[in-house]
């Protein structure tokens, strides 16, 4: 099950949180947060990690 870990405000924001992630070895997903397709550049999007996942992701943030 996936679990929103962080909210972002646009698509740039969005793949940056998921390519940090992903850089420590966690699966992300990124979703528009307002049910539109994906790939619009100003829409909000949240940051989804696995839920077994989400200490590792807390982590991160805690370091940053």
């Amino acid at each position: 099950m996936w679990i929103e870990i962080k909210k972002a405000p646009n698509l740039m924001m969005a793949e940056m949180w998921k390519e940090l992630f992903e850089g420590e070895g966690v699966p992300t997903r990124i979703m528009p947060a307002t049910g539109e397709p994906v790939g619009r550049e100003f829409t909000s999007y949240s940051i989804l990690v696995p839920q077994d996942k989400e200490h590792v992701t807390e982590e991160i943030l805690r370091k940053l």
